[in-house]
């Protein structure tokens, strides 16, 4: 029970990564604000499953890269909680296209998700947790965004992951010394966001990989488990790679 009371927001809970993060911070005690765009299915059915295990959850719909909805989303959690004391900032798009396939529209929605949908969260809960003298946000990022391996030809998600790790440490400048803000950087995790890649692609990742396999959401949660309980209280400003030692050799 290492969140007993805390209030934890997620944005893209519905699935993935932000789905396993939601559901262990419920396992560990803390009260967890689904949020989701366009999993509802999904999202509802993961209220459920916490509250059959005794959590309590809020369900919040919102596009993480329209203003507006952001600070509606907030207000309802505080509306609800009456504080927030850790962001997952998770949400995150991907569009399986190389440079010279990829297109403005491409562009602009993964930049609006991935980067600005975390400026914009982190924007609107960081006065509140200022005002409690306490918080944790919690960046998810990529090993695209560190300049390693293949995975930089999606340039795009590369170019919004990068943007994160850059934003994560800003934060961590001006933020401190209240609020703790770092990032994962996961490798390949078995989530719906690769099913795009062929057999050889995954093959090659695979052999890329010095675990040998691709990750699975839960680990990525651990992690994030660890950057949200006092366990992590001094430490600020970092990324932490949660790649199985891809990208190393």
């Amino acid at each position: 029970m290492r969140l007993k009371g805390k209030v934890v927001l997620v944005t893209g809970a519905g699935r993935g990564i932000g789905r396993a993060i939601a559901k262990l911070f419920a396992l560990e005690g803390a009260k967890v604000v689904i949020n989701y765009s366009k999993s509802e299915s999904e999202a509802a059915s993961l209220a459920k499953e916490i509250e059959e295990i005794g959590g309590e959850t809020l369900l919040v719909k919102a596009d993480v890269s329209k203003t507006d909805q952001v600070k509606e989303m907030v207000k309802k959690v505080i509306d609800r909680f009456g504080r927030i004391d850790v962001l997952v900032n998770n949400a995150g798009v991907l569009f399986p296209a190389g440079f010279l396939d990829s297109t403005e529209e491409m562009w602009n929605r993964t930049i609006d998700v991935n980067l600005k949908g975390a400026y914009l969260c982190s924007k609107e809960v960081a006065p509140i947790m200022l005002s409690q003298r306490k918080g944790k946000i919690i960046n998810i990022a990529s090993v695209c965004g560190l300049a390693q391996h293949s995975a930089l030809g999606n340039t795009p998600y590369a170019v919004s992951k990068a943007g994160v790790i850059g934003l994560t440490r800003s934060l961590a400048v001006n933020l401190g010394p209240y609020i703790n803000v770092n990032a994962i950087a996961p490798g390949v995790i078995d989530t719906d966001m690769v099913s795009f890649f062929t057999p050889e692609r995954k093959r090659m990742i695979i052999e890329e990989t010095l675990l040998k396999r691709v990750g699975r959401p839960e680990e990525v949660a651990k992690v994030a488990l660890f950057l949200a309980s006092e366990e992590s209280d001094f430490i600020t400003g970092e990324v932490i790679t949660v790649s199985g030692g891809r990208g190393m050799r």
